[in-house]
């Protein structure tokens, strides 16, 4: 019997209800063990507001202004019943389930189907292009919400918006997958590192339990989560972090990219684990030339002026995901690929090295391709040296690295650290106000959030309209329209969607926002299209910060 996607709303209003990391996991585990084989991988990726693998190209791509077309063609309504549906709810999600309550919708008898057909509705939502295909998403939309009840209506709009806020983080998730299936909770968050995609991971650990988690491997052309860093304020904070068998390599203010390569298949995937292999034929090509091995390595693409300095981040992004006129575009952005690791060479995986071995490794793999400049200072004073030379040729600052630590794939530990010269993060814009004076007509004052790493939900940490140009402002308002869900004196919130990396002075305790921080003198340093929103930094990095440790 097919599991009916009621169900899974039904569970998530449960898990709304319920703090205890232990009774979230053991709430989902009963689900999944009820699920036919088909089910898993669609189930488990929409309990965390996913419907595709991140290395799946499909995408919903349903913007705030067609959620609310498809929700005035399906329930049209007076205005007063949309108001007073919203007046004092949390969010989007939460409106359109009290509307459809209001309005006395039930939907179809069989609601909006099983959790494979929810998933197909979606696949086919995700899948119409061509002339007509905003159109057509819309009325797919429609018709979906239609069929809906009011509960499985919510958690739709909470899938599509990718805003849960029932507490269920990845790790949740994957403790869930291991009760579940009765296997040792380690083994499925090793398999989660490797697979890159908790479908995959559900899949196999409810099938054929340890056996199953131990055949996931490293393997071309499936890409894996980047290894992530935590910060470090400086080079002193860094030697008594790592101690004193540490690299330090430049950080480059480019486009991290992981290059699988195996004869003369090359494919080049993103820190988001999309294939951009056609956006960067030059970088393929050189690869093909001067790479010496069939391998998996990581590097940074980075643009470079006529005199070999480096370009800001956002000319590197004028390349990715462009497909058309490329050899015009080769010209005008040339770019440079500096490689510093390796993760699988001729059928060997080598995330479990050391990181001096696996630097050792690549060097012989990686042939003609430039490694990143990079030292073993023997004292504060030579990191010092290397952080300024890093610096004065036009780079972010310096990474840090534990020679003796292994690669553990979409996890941020502290074996990696990232120095630069200024204190940033990445956040999200979570809304924005409208601006007045010479800022009338735009969306600006930009609501900030970070992670709560123990919920996965964002809180809001400060506000600021600094460090745009009027262009900048024009743009951003129109990309903040194209994911708004609702308005409220003078506030437009949107998607979480946009992440941006934020300049600030200081981190300050705030009883304003829920969050209890605040950032002071916060200004926008520039767009991270490079990032999900679930890459942003985390309230506790922002709170080592706030107390004087950088290092969460």
């Amino acid at each position: 019997m097919p599991t009916s996607f009621r169900e899974l709303a039904e569970l998530c209003a449960e898990l709304t209800a319920t703090r205890s990391r232990r009774l979230l996991a053991d709430l989902i585990a009963g689900l999944l063990r009820r699920l036919q084989p088909a089910e898993v991988a669609p189930a488990v990726r929409m309990l965390i507001g996913r419907v595709f693998p991140e290395s799946d190209p499909r995408s919903l791509n349903v913007s705030g202004a067609a959620l609310w077309a498809a929700l005035e063609n399906s329930f049209p309504a007076s205005r007063d019943s949309y108001q007073s549906a919203w007046q004092g709810t949390a969010d989007f999600a939460e409106g359109v389930g009290r509307l459809l309550n209001a309005l006395g919708h039930t939907g179809a008898a069989n609601g909006a189907g099983s959790i494979v057909e929810v998933f197909q509705r979606f696949a086919d939502i995700a899948e119409a292009s061509g002339p007509g295909s905003q159109a057509r998403r819309r009325e797919l939309l429609s018709s979906l919400l239609s069929d809906a009840s009011p509960l499985e209506a919510e958690w739709i709009i909470r899938i599509i918006v990718g805003e849960m806020r029932h507490g269920v983080n990845e790790g949740v998730l994957l403790a869930a997958v291991a009760s579940a299936a009765g296997v040792e909770e380690s083994l499925v968050r090793r398999g989660n590192m490797l697979a890159g995609d908790v479908g995959v991971v559900a899949e196999a650990a409810l099938r054929d339990g340890e056996r199953g988690l131990r055949a996931l491997s490293v393997t071309p052309f499936g890409p894996l989560k980047p290894m992530l860093a935590q910060v470090a304020s400086d080079i002193p904070d860094a030697f008594e972090t790592l101690g004193p068998g540490l690299s330090l390599e430049y950080k480059l203010d480019g486009a991290r990219v992981q290059i699988h390569r195996v004869g003369e298949r090359v494919a080049i995937y993103s820190r988001q684990l999309s294939d951009v292999s056609a956006s960067l034929p030059d970088i393929a090509a050189l690869v093909r030339e001067q790479m010496s091995a069939d391998a998996i390595i990581e590097g940074e693409v980075i643009a470079i002026s006529r005199d070999g300095r480096p370009l800001p981040f956002q000319e590197v992004m004028r390349r990715f995901g462009r497909v058309r006129d490329l050899e015009r575009t080769e010209r005008q952005v040339p770019l440079a690929l500096r490689v510093f690791d390796l993760l699988w060479r001729d059928g060997e995986a080598l995330i479990d090295l050391e990181y001096a071995r696996r630097w050792h490794e690549l060097e012989s793999a990686a042939g003609d391709l430039e490694r990143v400049a990079r030292v073993l200072p023997k004292s504060v004073e030579e990191g010092e040296a290397f952080l300024q030379r890093a610096l004065a040729e036009g780079h972010e600052g310096v990474m840090a690295k534990r020679l003796d630590a292994p690669y553990t794939p979409g996890v941020r530990g502290k074996a990696w650290l990232k120095i630069k010269s200024a204190l940033s993060v990445d956040l999200v814009i979570i809304a924005a106000e409208w601006g007045y004076g010479r800022r009338k007509g735009w969306l600006s004052n930009y609501h900030l959030a970070a992670r709560d790493e123990g919920t996965g939900e964002l809180a809001m940490v400060g506000k600021t309209f600094k460090g745009l140009t009027d262009a900048e402002f024009q743009a951003m308002t129109k990309r903040l329209l194209a994911i708004k869900t609702s308005e409220h004196g003078g506030v437009v919130h949107v998607e979480p969607r946009v992440v941006v990396e934020v300049l600030f002075n200081q981190i300050q305790r705030s009883p304003q926002y829920e969050s209890g921080i605040a950032l002071r003198f916060a200004r926008l340093a520039r767009l991270r299209e490079d990032k999900t929103p679930a890459e942003a930094d985390t309230l506790s990095t922002l709170r080592k910060i706030a107390s004087g440790t950088a290092i969460p």
